[in-house]
């Protein structure tokens, strides 16, 4: 599912608020790790991850790796911190604009 720019907008102003649920630590994004946000995308649908450190390619990489496991779009990424969103195709959560 792609999301329009208003769409973006909308959830970037949402997750401003919001504090990171998933902390990566220094072994970075591993399987349990993936299903842990899994589960946080499947209860909040939008979430905040924590990058662990590195440059941007690794963070890239981190990202990629999330995102394309557990099927969420990337909303936004600034420095460290990325915001990942994910309907929950029984229980929405979040009314998106059209």
């Amino acid at each position: 599912m792609a999301l329009s720019p208003s769409q973006r907008r909308y959830l970037r102003s949402l997750a401003h608020d919001l504090n990171p649920v998933i902390l990566l630590g220094a072994k970075g994004a591993t399987d349990a790790v993936l299903k842990e946000l899994d589960g946080a995308l499947s209860h909040h649908e939008l979430v905040k991850v924590k990058l662990s450190g590195g440059d941007k390619a690794e963070r890239d990489a981190q990202i990629d790796f999330l995102a394309g496991g557990t099927g969420a779009e990337n909303v936004q990424q600034i420095g460290h911190v990325v915001v990942l969103f994910r309907r929950n195709e029984d229980e929405p959560k979040l009314a998106l604009p059209r």
